[in-house]
């Protein structure tokens, strides 16, 4: 009898788990034991094609998606692994786009029929751990396609604006531009904020404080407040004759104590992270921008190493509007705080925390960590900086907002004035008698301030201090008079955290869409971040001009947040996808077929001016260019090219500088200009002589060019600011290197030169820059 071998048969698992990221898999799939594989999408895998026509109008609005390319081989996968599979588990993230991504996964699957041939089930968890994952499974449910009608609502609508509107800007100011339903609306925010400051107009007024004194060593600062009986207003002091003729008479003052008033103030701690407040608070406090907070606390749910225990996800879920905290949340930071500050400074009874947010989508959880009880100090050694930085202030927030209040002692003391000397003029001329008063506060109990306090947007905010121990009645020495001069200032530019605060506010995007919306704006160039600030760019001016004009009623604040409630009443089941499309279509083609005739291009980028060409004669006008404005003649089209830079308001321009240098074409001094690039010499002789040369002149390497052997090789400046070296005999020759030239010829090929190339690991060497040979001196 002939002996067999047992051959292994590798069986499939009978549970398949998709989800969007491999690093959200890789987690999921340790917790979930052999019969569950589990496989990633790799984000969306449909989408409506970036073309006109993916939308059928006439059909109801039928969209027309297609598999996005990049998705074939990852649906391939899937496919396969689905051939041996009982159960398919969409495990994709617990929102509407989350939910959409399911239902795209079954039809580009082609499981989206009656017998699809597989159980199918989707799991919904909020946060990545052991007990989440296996409760989803346990507890599995239906596609909620109220969910997916809200988030393909959205999608068309992005599109219909975008395919429509963009179009119709390339037409009126120049290809590439784009407009978008929400994007626009946070350009108009930023354009209208600009305006604000430029029409701004500083207005000075004056403030007075006396540094007083109880006996020796106990000094304090009080503020004018009261000048004859009469409560100063902001500019009661409007300048500095005003506030000297004050000053005088305060000098001649005796000052004693009228009143001292004590109360008691309870402060209460921030409710816990939503995705706003976390986008606002790490751009106060860590300096991170909304994208950089978002793709860092992506990576802190979808679960980072921490040794033993392997990978955990160490937050929930990062897109959300909600303030509530799980029971089982709730008693581990009553325990955290218990042990680690005392009971004094724990709750009898959790504090819940009501949602501010005008449209909050599904009641999620807040941003929190997925176990309290691992403190920052204890992950610190498993995280990189950044996730370490904001892990701990997702981990601060959660547990402060669960710690006592804060009790603070705040007094306040009235001071009086009795002058001998009254001021001479101004509107308080004859008065006798001044008021002041001074501030302070002690904290009796610091509660939740122990561990953390809300970061403020104005940083600027005076801290009232500690004061001496006073009786009323009690005479005060005056030590000094602190009269001060001030301007009134414009609203300030929005930061990324105050632009997220004013959208939410107004109920406009969505968590999920804070970040991109701000990215976009930078990215199409219709705003600048600049120390942290947006300013909008001369196009975005322009282009948010054009649609508050022209399409006032789809850039309106009030109108793209009540838009967003209608599409939550979609997600609610409460009002159906397609009626709300047609409502929001008709008059918007309508609008936008009328708007082709009326606006002309030359309107939004010409602009008149009352200046003569100094070349021609005929009138300058200002252009819109790929760079923004300039100054152009008008009569270009006849052959004038006269162009320069637009003078901003506020900014002084320069007048050119004379320098050393002589015109080598005519002999004329050279000057030097600032330019579009930087400075540069010009022939003062201009227009006659068009001469221009670089400032900075060429830096020689002492080289012959190995090409046209009559040339110098010298260091240049790539328009991107990288350097290179090339001959200084171009145009006439062509040759350029990247890297720092060697005179010396290649050993192996006997090339006239070598260059210097340094890495970091392999340090400096020595390689040839011909094509073909290897030659390299650290082999």
């Amino acid at each position: 009898m002939k002996s067999t071998t047992r051959i292994p048969i590798l069986t499939m698992s009978k549970n398949l788990v998709i989800v969007e990221s491999p690093a959200k898999g890789k987690t999921i799939e340790k917790f979930l034991g052999p019969d569950f594989k589990v496989l990633a999408s790799f984000g969306h895998v449909r989408a409506l094609p970036s073309k006109q026509g993916s939308v059928d109008i006439a059909k109801g609005f039928e969209p027309k998606y297609h598999v996005l390319p990049e998705s074939k081989r990852h649906l391939d996968a899937i496919k396969a692994a689905l051939k041996g599979a009982d159960t398919l588990l969409l495990a994709t993230d617990p929102d509407r786009e989350g939910e959409a991504i399911s239902w795209h996964l079954l039809a580009a699957l082609g499981l989206d029929k009656k017998n699809p041939g597989v159980k199918i089930q989707r799991v919904e968890f909020h946060e990545i751990t052991k007990e989440a994952i296996l409760h989803a499974v346990k507890n599995p449910r239906d596609i909620a396609l109220d969910l997916v009608n809200a988030q393909q609502a959205r999608s068309i609508l992005d599109y219909l604006v975008g395919f429509n509107l963009s179009p119709f800007l390339w037409k009126k100011i120049r290809y590439g531009l784009s407009a978008g339903r929400v994007q626009s609306v946070a350009l108009r925010l930023v354009c209208e904020r600009e305006k604000e400051i430029l029409a701004f107009k500083e207005q000075e007024y004056w403030t007075i404080a006396a540094r007083l004194g109880v006996s020796p060593g106990q000094e304090f600062k009080a503020g004018l407040v009261e000048v004859g009986g009469k409560k100063l207003g902001k500019f009661d002091i409007p300048g500095q004759d005003a506030a000297d003729s004050l000053k005088a008479a305060l000098l001649s003052g005796s000052y004693s104590v009228t009143k001292i008033t004590k109360t008691e103030k309870k402060r209460n701690p921030s409710p816990p992270f939503t995705t706003s407040t976390l986008q606002q608070e790490a751009s106060r406090k860590l300096g991170f921008g909304a994208k950089k907070t978002m793709s860092t606390a992506q990576k802190l749910y979808e679960g980072i190493d921490i040794g033993a225990e392997g990978t955990v996800g160490l937050i929930t879920y990062m897109r959300t509007d909600s303030v509530n905290l799980s029971s089982l949340a709730l008693k581990d930071a009553h325990d955290v705080i218990s042990a680690a500050y005392g009971k004094e400074y724990a709750l009898a009874k959790p504090r819940i925390f009501k949602t501010k947010s005008k449209n909050a989508q599904e009641a999620h959880e807040a941003i929190r960590p997925t176990y309290i009880a691992k403190t920052p100090a204890e992950l610190r050694k498993h995280l990189t900086p950044d996730l370490y930085k904001l892990y701990e202030l997702i981990w601060k927030r959660t547990v402060a907002c669960q710690m006592a209040e804060a009790l603070l002692d705040q007094t306040s003391v009235d001071i009086t004035a009795e002058l001998e000397t009254p001021p001479a003029a101004g509107p308080f001329d004859g008065s006798r008698r001044a008021g002041l008063r001074a501030a302070g506060t002690v904290i009796r109990f610091p509660g939740f301030m122990k561990l953390y306090i809300e970061g403020l947007d104005d940083q600027d905010e005076e801290k009232e201090g500690l004061l001496p121990a006073m009786t009323e009645g009690a005479a005060l020495a005056l030590h000094e008079l602190l009269p001060e001069q001030h301007f009134t200032q414009p609203p300030p530019r929005y930061t990324e955290a105050t632009l997220v605060k004013t959208l939410e506010e107004y109920g406009i995007g969505r968590p999920s869409t804070f970040a991109s919306i701000m990215n976009t704006l930078v990215e199409r160039k219709y705003a600048r971040l600049d120390k942290k600030r947006f300013f909008p760019e001369d196009v975005g001016m322009v282009v948010s001009d054009l649609l508050t004009a022209h399409f006032q009623k789809y850039v309106d604040y009030n109108f793209t947040a009540g838009l967003e409630e209608e599409l939550d009443q979609v997600s609610r089941g409460e009002k159906e996808w397609q009626p709300l499309l047609k409502e929001f279509w008709e008059p918007f083609i309508a609008l936008l077929k009328v708007k082709e005739g009326e606006v002309s291009k030359s309107d939004l980028t010409t602009e008149t001016t009352d200046e003569a060409c100094p070349e021609c004669g005929k009138p300058l006008v200002v252009k819109l260019g790929k760079r923004g404005k300039f100054i152009a003649c008008s009569g270009f089209q006849g052959g004038c090219k006269y162009t320069r830079n637009v003078e901003q308001e506020g900014v002084e321009v320069a007048e050119p500088v004379v320098s050393d240098e002589k015109c080598e074409k005519c002999g004329q001094p050279m000057l030097i200009k600032d330019g579009r690039f930087g400075k540069y010499l010009a022939c003062s002789g201009y227009p006659a002589c068009k001469n221009i040369q670089p400032l900075v002149k060429p830096k020689s390497t002492g080289v012959v060019c190995p090409e046209c052997k009559e040339g110098e090789l010298t260091e240049k400046k790539s328009r991107f600011g990288k350097l290179f070296y090339s001959c200084n005999k171009y145009p006439q020759c062509k040759f350029a290197l990247w890297d720092l030239p060697v005179e010396s010829p290649c050993p192996k090929c006997g090339f006239p030169l070598l260059v210097k190339k340094i890495y970091k690991r392999k340090g400096e060497f020595l390689k040839c820059p011909k094509e073909g040979c290897d030659y390299n001196s650290s082999e």
